[in-house]
């Protein structure tokens, strides 16, 4: 061969081995699990339907939009440094959308679509359904019920500390005693939006005869900051725990001899058997079902009997235990795949940012951040001297300063501890409802 043809043939080789170098690391890169070329087509497929007004505007275009946007955020927010060791998904997936809300970088077709999955759909509380009825069922029937007795002094405890704090620190900034309780405080602690500020904003409204809607804009300010920062705050947890092992339980809340918590579940070490999740998706949906169907009878919240009974029937042993295999199973898919989605949902819909921008100062968010320290910080404490895990008390107590539903998932993702969500809609629920009504009787008594 000739020295200038075998030249040439040594540069095309070499360039030929380049090409399929850059290839094969291209296909290494990776959104979440997906493939970066897959992830980038899919997207653009998602991308037009949306621009050319072809997105369904149900539960597939729906999907379709929170899952593209949960992955992608979820991955990098994993990745970004001192954010990642805070919550850094949750926090991107809820307040990315947020803002893409608030200067309307979301087409009507995506909205639509995600309306319908949110709202239309109740999306949110089917996912609630499947996290409490898998953790529990999944559960060490021991540990349930040391959990739920055990818990409800920290959180009574860091109800009054936020109580405390939170006024105080509002004197300190000039603040009435008054507006910081009814309008700082309350909120933060009152449940979320759907079940604490709403039903306040008619309470209040009823009471002071103003519109409701001037106290909803006056309150979901306080609440999504106390969110953002409880966030913050499981993520610190956790980081907590990872420096020192002995202060958490990594999901159990109860020490116990043999540490029989739901890492210890036989459950986890069985095989997936898809139609046995089939039938935990039934058990989870019947027990949603049976709360909105005794809050008729009863009065008590539904998402509170979903969970009284789905405890009641794991305490007395009335499932089979492949029902509960299968509900496990089912709730460790729901909880892996779709809490990223989930946010970014509750994101565009829920977390109003301009409600926010309006009344936010620095010493509002400082009294915001201060209600909910002292929160975290009286459930670490209690937790610690009542032979709880500390790490996780905390975070489970810091929970009712969650936006509800919405905060607990987005609190429990920041931290890695799903399997505390039984626990933190009792916090939340419990802890929410019994705020809204002191709440209004004591502005009912000063009025």
């Amino acid at each position: 061969m000739e020295p200038a043809k075998k030249l040439q043939t040594l540069y095309y080789m070499d360039d030929n081995d380049e090409k399929q170098s850059f290839l094969s690391k291209l296909k290494e890169l990776k959104v979440g699990v997906i493939p970066l070329p897959l992830y980038v087509a899919l997207a653009l497929i998602i991308y037009g339907a949306s621009v050319y007004n072809q997105l369904p505007p149900d539960m597939i275009g729906g999907f379709a939009v929170i899952m593209v946007m949960g992955i992608l955020l979820g991955d990098i927010g994993l990745k970004i440094p001192i954010l990642k060791d805070i919550g850094g998904p949750a926090i991107l997936a809820l307040l990315i959308p947020s803002i893409m809300v608030f200067y309307n970088l979301i087409n009507p077709a995506s909205m639509e679509a995600v309306t319908t999955l949110m709202k239309t759909s109740n999306f949110l509380y089917l996912y609630i359904s499947c996290l409490v009825a898998g953790s529990i069922l999944g559960m060490s029937r021991k540990v349930l019920v040391q959990g739920f007795t055990r818990m409800f002094i920290p959180l009574v405890l860091g109800t009054l500390a936020a109580v405390v704090a939170g006024v105080l620190v509002g004197l300190l900034f000039g603040y009435d005693m008054k507006h910081t309780f009814f309008y700082i405080v309350v909120p933060i602690i009152g449940g979320g939006i759907g079940e604490g500020i709403l039903p306040l904003s008619l309470a209040y409204s009823q009471i002071l005869g103003e519109s409701a809607e001037s106290f909803v804009s006056q309150m979901i300010p306080a609440a999504v900051i106390g969110n953002t920062v409880a966030i913050i705050c499981a993520g610190l947890m956790k980081r907590l725990g990872e420096k020192r092992p002995e202060l958490t339980g990594n999901g159990v809340l109860v020490k116990s001899k043999g540490g029989d918590g739901i890492s210890q579940e036989t459950n986890i070490n069985k095989p997936v058997d898809f139609s046995l999740m089939g039938a935990g998706l039934l058990i989870a949906c019947s027990f949603f079902i049976f709360g909105s169907l005794a809050h008729k009878f009863l009065g008590i919240p539904g998402p509170v009997l979903m969970i009284v009974a789905a405890t009641l029937v794991k305490c007395l042993k009335v499932m089979p235990a492949k029902m509960e295999q299968g509900a496990y199973h089912l709730y460790k898919f729901v909880s892996t795949s779709l809490t990223w989605p989930l946010m970014v949902g509750l994101g565009i819909l829920y977390i109003p940012l301009e409600d926010v921008v309006k009344i936010v100062t620095p010493a509002y968010v400082v009294i915001c951040s201060v209600v909910v320290i002292a929160m975290v910080g009286t459930g670490y404490i209690v937790g610690k001297m009542m032979n709880m895990f500390p790490v996780d008390s905390a975070i489970v107590t810091g929970c009712h300063s969650g936006l509800g539903g919405t905060g607990d998932v987005a609190i429990l993702s920041a931290s890695n501890r799903m399997s505390l969500m039984p626990f933190a809609q009792v916090a939340t629920r419990l802890g929410g409802a019994s705020t809204v009504i002191l709440a209004t009787l004591l502005l009912k008594l000063l009025s």
